[in-house]
């Protein structure tokens, strides 16, 4: 099973690298880390999304924010926070994100945004607590501007702690395993929800904290840890 998903997960960064354009497809062109990388060894790009709903069908990104994780060390002073203008008005989200309409407006473009997180995220894994919302939004965005999916090698923190606490999904679904639950369990500090990068670095501290759950050694290699 473990090497399907790598199969898989290779094929579909070769096709999207044909089919893409512009900042995606110099995205491609950097090698993603080998899954033999120790996870404690691996360069990561720990990332979180606001958006306008958390219907996915029909969500906008609002801002988008990044910190890098080098040898289990956070780079914060490499930590970005980019609002985006969506076009249209934030909705009734607003009273989670607080991203008023007149925030939005002033912000950057989503090309604009979405290419700086994909520089930052060339040569990198991609780590989020609860993934899918950041990569069914992001590849919907690059699909959109660039002619391709994002096809990243994922770690998502509220996957990995399921599977560290030996849940099964079915049976426990997200119950307790939100970001802030997740940190509480490693005595990790509660910070302010729902800023972008704020909760990257939320995420960043807990996958490293994650990572003690191996010990001090580079623990498991990035193949047993990544979600495809």
């Amino acid at each position: 099973m473990v090497t399907w998903f790598a199969d898989s997960l290779h094929r579909r960064r070769a096709r999207a690298a044909r089919d893409a354009r512009g900042p995606l497809a110099r995205y491609y062109r950097e090698p993603a880390p080998a899954d033999s990388t120790p996870a404690g060894d691996l360069a990561v790009l720990a990332v979180d999304l606001e958006c306008t709903s958390l219907d996915l069908d029909s969500a906008d990104i609002l801002s988008i924010g990044w910190v890098p994780v080098q040898e289990r060390r956070i780079l914060l002073g490499r930590g970005r926070r980019v609002v985006v203008n969506p076009g249209r008005e934030v909705g009734p989200n607003v009273t989670v994100h607080g991203l008023t309409d007149d925030v939005v407006a002033a912000g950057a473009p989503l090309p604009e945004a979405v290419e700086q997180m994909l520089h930052a995220c060339r040569g990198r894994v991609l780590v989020a607590h609860h993934a899918t919302i950041e990569t069914t939004l992001l590849s919907r965005a690059c699909e959109l501007l660039y002619g391709a999916p994002f096809v990243p090698p994922v770690i998502d923190t509220l996957a990995l702690q399921r599977r560290i606490l030996g849940w099964n999904r079915g049976d426990q679904e997200n119950a307790g395993l939100n970001l802030a639950a997740a940190r509480g369990r490693y005595g990790l500090p509660r910070y302010a929800a729902h800023d972008a990068l704020t909760d990257a670095i939320a995420c960043a501290e807990l996958f490293l904290a994650q990572l003690s759950h191996w010990g001090t050694s580079g623990g498991p290699t990035l193949r047993t840890l990544r979600l495809r």
